[in-house]
């Protein structure tokens, strides 16, 4: 770029609008060692383009998918370089307006800073938390979100306005299943559709319906927005969850339900009660809303989606297969009354018959028994009668060491592996579910609360560029580590303030001050007698 008979421009693109910045991301791989190597090439970039071209802001340029450098780090999940480009900040006053993150002051341990939020707040479109919270194959993008300021930027967010249409929609979500359950559970013994009755209860019953309809048609249809934005994976349900899945599903089945109602076919009820029974179950989309229950929501989850599904996978070609095999072995004595057609495990032919009890024959039953005897409450009673009795007990024997034995034992030793591995990432998981949750909220919010409701406050920064004034959040934080360092340092001015006139922590002046204890710094402070306070004073005076 300096090269004075061959310069290369800083605002050159490729075939896909990527600048020299964007390639910088693309070639990053997150190791150790690569990351550094590409924070100091990007630095230096910065650099000697502000001081050649002052006014291009080459950062902020964005290729032909819309994506700055920032977002398309955010995208493609490069952690080391992505956290270096959102943290960034530079002491000297001539490139301060590089920085996205300003010392406002700094005590001892405890410090102050301000982060630049353009085009991370999701009050912009397309913005990072948009592309991380909605990016289901970014693979570490829940450990991104836990970096300042994004973690502290949905927990703003949540306080503001998150917990209280979280417990709104918690509140009503309860009144639909009070009502689905009322309406439900009163149905009428005559054939769909029911009549409508002229009274006080009728009207209720019928507005009730009609209540519940509309409310999964609205589950029906956010279902179909959320996976449209959202494109859920097989591989990606262990981290996002699946309840949206669920939702959409509760209003299909309820849909289904409807259909036959209306056309006067009783099977509706089948579709009606599965769909009352995932109602239910859905309620626990909403421990979100508190960390203890979030946290086991999602090991309920990972255990459902990885160790129960494997287990039911091996379990369901034990049973079929013995239940085959015992099926195909026994012959069972003549009876005169046979059940036939489709009447069920227990039924008779003509009103004055007795009723005969299905045996090892019929498939479906034996498919019940053996899964009886996986739970230990199998009955060999119905077993005496029949030949080849010997090769049964076998078989059943075999089956039950499979089964109850071993792949049950097999189930509790992974379903206590699951719990111990993911102890850790469950809290980022949840986090990660909420933050999904928190902007769902937001963008169904109206653009006048969205607007009263945004994070952060507008700063003017003194910086190179005269009034900087940009949309900043504050960050406040603690790091022990510094406990006994800046402890007469601070600045009222961020814009201003500049550690490179500060003088050196390590000189020897500074080295013999900080071995003292907070009694002596106390009684140091006590016996000094100025107008200005001993304990802090400005960075720039």
């Amino acid at each position: 770029m300096e090269n004075e008979y061959l310069r290369a421009e800083a605002k050159m693109m490729d075939s896909h609008g990527n600048t020299v910045l964007h390639a910088l991301v693309l070639v990053a791989d997150n190791s150790q060692e690569n990351t550094k190597f590409i924070k100091a090439i990007y630095d230096r970039i910065l650099k000697t383009t502000a001081r050649l071209h002052s006014k291009m802001k080459l950062e902020e340029k964005e290729n032909h998918s819309g994506l700055t450098p920032l977002k398309l780090a955010a995208k493609t999940g490069k952690i080391g370089i992505f956290s270096h480009i959102l943290q960034r900040e530079f002491h000297e006053n001539h490139i301060k307006h590089l920085s996205r993150k300003f010392t406002e002051w700094v005590y001892g341990p405890v410090h102050s800073s301000l982060y630049d939020l353009s085009s991370v707040d999701s009050y912009e479109n397309n913005s990072v938390l948009d592309i991380l919270i909605y990016g289901s194959d970014i693979p570490n993008r829940h450990e991104m979100l836990e970096m300042e300021p994004l973690n502290c930027l949905l927990e703003d967010k949540w306080k503001k306005y998150g917990a209280r249409m979280f417990l709104l929609n918690f509140l009503v979500y309860l009144v639909y299943l009070v009502i689905f359950t009322v309406v439900a559970y009163n149905k009428k013994d005559v054939k769909p559709p029911f009549p409508i009755e002229h009274n006080k209860l009728g009207y209720l019953y019928t507005s009730g319906q009609l209540l519940t309809l509309l409310a999964n048609c609205y589950f029906f249809v956010i279902g179909i927005i959320d996976m449209k934005r959202k494109r859920p994976k097989l591989q990606t349900l262990l981290i996002d969850g699946y309840y949206e899945i669920l939702f959409f599903v509760q209003g299909i089945l309820f849909l289904a339900s409807t259909a036959l109602y209306l056309g006067r076919r009783q099977e509706y009820l089948g579709f009606l009660v599965m769909c009352l029974a995932l109602s239910w179950v859905n309620v626990l989309y909403y421990s979100r809303g508190d960390r203890h229950m979030g946290i086991y929501s999602v090991m309920i989850q990972r255990m459902i989606l990885s160790d129960i599904l494997r287990f039911l996978f091996v379990y369901i070609v034990f049973l079929f297969g013995f239940s085959a095999a015992v099926v195909t072995l026994l012959i069972e004595p003549e009876v005169k009354n046979i059940t036939s057609g489709r009447a069920g495990f227990y039924a008779t032919i003509k009103p004055n018959e007795e009723c005969v009890t299905p045996t090892y024959k019929n498939i479906p039953y034996t498919t019940l028994q053996l899964f009886k005897f996986t739970i230990g409450m199998g009955d060999m009673e119905f077993t005496q009668d029949y030949q080849y009795m010997e090769v049964f007990y076998v078989l059943l024997i075999a089956y039950i060491i499979l089964t109850y034995i071993l792949l049950l034992n097999m189930l509790i030793a992974l379903m206590n592996r699951t719990v111990e591995k993911i102890t850790i990432e469950s809290t980022s998981i949840w986090r990660l579910q909420r933050a999904v949750t928190i902007l769902d909220m937001e963008k169904r919010l109206p653009y006048c609360l969205k607007k009263t409701f945004r994070s952060g406050v507008e700063k003017k920064l003194g910086t190179a560029l005269g009034e900087d004034q940009r949309r900043c959040f504050r960050v406040e934080g603690v790091n022990w580590n510094k406990w006994n360092t800046n402890l007469v340092n601070i600045s009222e001015d961020p814009g201003c303030f500049d550690r490179s006139q500060l003088p050196d922590l390590d000189s020897p002046l500074r080295r013999l001050n900080r071995g003292r204890s907070w009694r002596g710094l106390f009684m140091e402070s006590s016996r000094r007698k100025t107008s200005q306070s001993t304990e802090m004073r400005p960075l720039n005076v």
